[in-house]
């Protein structure tokens, strides 16, 4: 996990609060592109319709399975690449209706099914012939470290809710990956690093979170690169924009969100700026990624 999506994650983690949960569990009901490629005739389409659905899922898979299932980190890995690449061969995600169901919860029952299955033969073996469809093993050692930053799950919060603020949490740090990889390939890394430097570089110790006016000043933040406080607050209005955008594009993949639908609201790891050499942080709304 590239330290961008690791900084992500952590903030998630800090800012993401009991009032904010009920802002993010309005998520539509799932009818996106990536669920219909996934079942696809085409076995070519509906295993790129696959891998991108997957890369939304893998990772909350892996934390429900050691939250709620309370499996050590080698019997979640298992069974999740498991999961996954049982669903992938026999076409499990085929079933789903999206006017029964959301598509995430269609998900969790059917990992329930698969690992209490799994539990009561008491296999062990990965599915799929030993090729899997996706390259998750060398991930799993990232989403154990985040298990390890957060705080233990509140007994109050619903598997239902948990899963989800995972699935949330897991979107942000792929449309940060791809904010990344969008600007380096525009010769752009600079801005992106701007941008790391101020919304998500903060104290990953939760014992000593950073304090957010420590963070330097637009006028120090580009003094390195040659670039003025203003210069700085383009740079920064851009990738926060971008940002959004990759958000949503990530959003209408994942669950065919459509303009004027309530959405997802960012766990406010960037803050507002207009004009001001130190903005603080809206309580309401961020200039990067609210969706309403």
């Amino acid at each position: 996990m590239s330290p961008a999506r690791r900084r992500t994650a952590s903030l998630y983690d800090r800012k993401v609060t009991s009032s904010e949960s009920a802002g993010l569990a309005v998520f539509p009901a799932t009818r996106g592109s990536v669920v219909l490629a996934a079942r696809d005739p085409d076995p070519a389409v509906r295993h790129r319709g696959f891998d991108r659905l997957a890369a939304s899922y893998w990772k909350p898979v892996y934390k429900y399975l050691r939250v709620q299932w309370r499996m050590a980190p080698e019997d979640a890995e298992d069974l999740a690449q498991g999961f996954f690449a049982r669903a992938f061969e026999k076409q499990t995600f085929a079933s789903f209706q999206p006017d029964r169901a959301r598509f995430r919860t269609f998900l969790r029952v059917c990992l329930d099914r698969f690992v209490a299955n799994e539990l009561k033969a008491a296999r062990r073996a990965k599915r799929g012939g030993g090729a899997q469809p996706l390259a998750l093993a060398a991930r799993f050692a990232g989403a154990e470290g985040e298990l390890a930053r957060q705080e233990p799950a509140d007994p109050g919060l619903g598997m239902e809710e948990y899963f989800h603020r995972e699935w949330a949490r897991n979107l942000f740090s792929l449309a940060v990956e791809d904010l990344r990889r969008e600007l380096e390939a525009k010769g752009q890394a600079v801005r992106f690093t701007l941008f790391a430097r101020y919304d998500l570089d903060e104290s990953e110790d939760p014992a000593n979170p950073a304090n957010p006016d420590e963070r330097p000043t637009y006028a120090a933040l580009g003094a390195p690169f040659g670039l003025n406080g203003v210069q700085v607050t383009n740079q920064l209005a851009a990738a926060r924009r971008d940002l959004r955008r990759l958000v949503l594009e990530r959003l209408r993949e994942a669950t065919g969100w459509m303009p004027g639908q309530r959405a997802l609201r960012c766990p406010r790891h960037c803050a507002p700026s207009r004009g001001s050499a130190r903005p603080s942080p809206s309580p309401t709304r961020t200039a990067c990624c609210t969706v309403i």
